[in-house]
């Protein structure tokens, strides 16, 4: 898998060493308020992290590190099948509200176009304003479909 570059941030590709720091990065119980579930200990974290690692080829995981703290700082993954990618962006609390998270989907979104991936999806919750705009910045628009509650973004290529 390929390391993904933005002027601060790499995306690396999910290692299941990772989960020590990950478990810091996630443990604010208030980044599940959409979301729903609760932090996992590192243990849990990576248990979790040798499924995905040892998932279907179309399970792809990075965690985000900044350039700048030389830390981890959260995760974009997506599940890709066929032409069309699910996508995730998930940036811990402390990191909020610097831009981390449109960059960091900003740069999966290029990477996966740049795949040849035609129809890329986020599931996103109505009350989650930040998680909207972080969507909209990417290139992905509202739908009038639902799933499991959330509204259905979408951004599909000519």
């Amino acid at each position: 898998m390929d390391i993904i570059e933005t002027p601060a941030l790499d995306l690396l590709p999910l290692r299941v060493e990772h989960a020590d720091e990950m478990a810091v990065v996630l443990s604010d119980p208030d980044l599940y308020a959409f979301t729903g579930g609760t932090p996992l200990s590192a243990q849990e974290l990576r248990d979790r992290y040798e499924r995905l690692v040892a998932g279907p080829p179309g399970w792809r995981n990075w965690v985000v590190r900044s350039r700048e703290e030389k830390r981890l700082v959260g995760y974009v993954q997506a599940t890709i099948d066929g032409e069309t990618a699910e996508i995730a962006w998930v940036i811990g609390t402390p990191w909020q509200g610097r831009g981390l998270a449109t960059a960091s989907a900003e740069a999966l979104v290029g990477w996966l176009l740049e795949q040849g991936i035609s129809t890329i999806v986020a599931h996103i919750h109505p009350d989650h304003a930040a998680s909207a705009s972080v969507a909209a910045s990417a290139g992905l628009r509202p739908t009038d479909r639902w799933h499991e509650g959330e509204v259905r973004w979408e951004r599909t290529s000519a």
